[in-house]
């Protein structure tokens, strides 16, 4: 029994050697050492049957395994090393960086015009006083129309001017619904403004798209009115365009605003005096819409519309950027052509 388990030690000495020689890489190497020497390893087999050697033939039989195991370990660790070497060897030559090789000029970016309009508005606004917030593009009919005082048969709530994404949830057609979300959160007094991406059912041309930025601003304390409102306007006018525009209120409605209107600034191009831009009128597009809030609104969002009155407006920050840099279709602003970005 003694004989035939030292002639077994042996072989496996022999084979286990002859293996790690031959291995190639650290998983190889890994398999075999848990083949020869793990738990369930051949070294391990052979010693499950010391229990049938007599007292005198053990010692002999498990130092001999001790000296194996430590053989083998020690082939094993050396091969770890060796094939370690290699192949960090092998990493660092195809990860070489010739620093002689001439480079590429490396061409930086800047801001979108549009990226560039949105943050000038509202760096603006915050020096007026305002505060940015923020609101969630998928939203509620609720937020979204109701509480914004929308009749129900308002042309904007069908399917053909709204993406709905079930009867209840909707992509929100305008930011509005930020400031029933504020109003609601953090109650009056309050001066905000929010922009971001809004979506409408809008067949693409020059001015148009169905997916569009705006910008919305909301007042709301003790006393305001549509003084304040024009005030306010007036000065962001000036510091965005310059201090000689002048502008035009023309009544219009709007659900959650009463009364309300539609502002229009100088024209760009000939600073009010007429030219074929502007068809000899002076006046630019419409810039945007305006109105004092509607008590209905106020209420809606738990706030006295006895004590409190406000002011809101929302314009199109793609408009305004078209207007500013003198650009005559929207697309642009969308396709990421560099030919067109890099102009600004």
């Amino acid at each position: 029994m003694k004989d035939k388990m030292i002639e077994s030690l042996d072989e496996i000495k022999s084979t286990g050697l002859k293996d790690i020689e031959g291995v190639k890489t650290l998983d190889e190497l890994e398999k075999l050492r848990v083949k020869f020497l793990g738990k369930k390893g051949k070294l391990t087999a052979v010693l499950r049957d010391m229990g049938k050697l007599s007292g005198e033939d053990r010692p002999v039989i498990g130092q001999t395994a001790n000296e194996i195991r430590n053989s083998l370990e020690m082939e094993i660790n050396s091969a770890k090393d060796s094939l370690g070497q290699k192949m960090k060897e092998m990493k660092m030559k195809e990860e070489d960086i010739d620093v002689t090789i001439s480079k590429e000029e490396l061409i930086l970016g800047h801001r979108h015009p549009l990226l560039h309009t949105l943050e000038e508005l509202e760096d603006l606004f915050i020096s007026m006083g305002f505060s940015v917030v923020v609101g969630p593009e998928i939203e509620t009919v609720e937020n979204n129309f109701d509480a914004l005082n929308s009749p129900e048969n308002h042309p904007s709530r069908d399917l053909s001017d709204t993406f709905y994404i079930n009867d209840d949830i909707l992509l929100r057609t305008h930011t509005s619904p930020v400031q029933i979300r504020a109003m609601k959160e953090l109650g009056a007094p309050l001066r905000i403004v929010s922009a971001g991406r809004t979506f409408r059912f809008d067949d693409v041309d020059d001015t148009h798209s169905p997916m569009f930025h705006q910008l919305e601003g909301l007042v709301v304390d003790e006393n305001i009115s549509m003084a304040n409102l024009i005030h306010t306007l007036d000065i962001f006018i000036k510091e965005l365009f310059g201090s000689d525009m002048k502008t035009r209120y023309r009544p219009h409605h709007f659900p959650f605003t009463e009364p309300s209107a539609e502002v229009d600034v100088s024209c760009l191009s000939c600073r009010g005096k007429g030219c074929e831009l502007c068809n000899g009128t002076g006046w630019s597009m419409e810039l945007l819409g305006c109105g004092v809030v509607h008590p209905k609104v106020l209420e809606h969002c738990g706030i006295d519309s006895e004590k409190y009155s406000g002011f809101a407006f929302g314009m199109g920050i793609d408009r305004i950027t078209m207007v500013k840099y003198g650009i005559d279709n929207i697309r642009l602003l969308f396709e990421n052509d560099n030919r067109f970005l890099n102009q600004f």
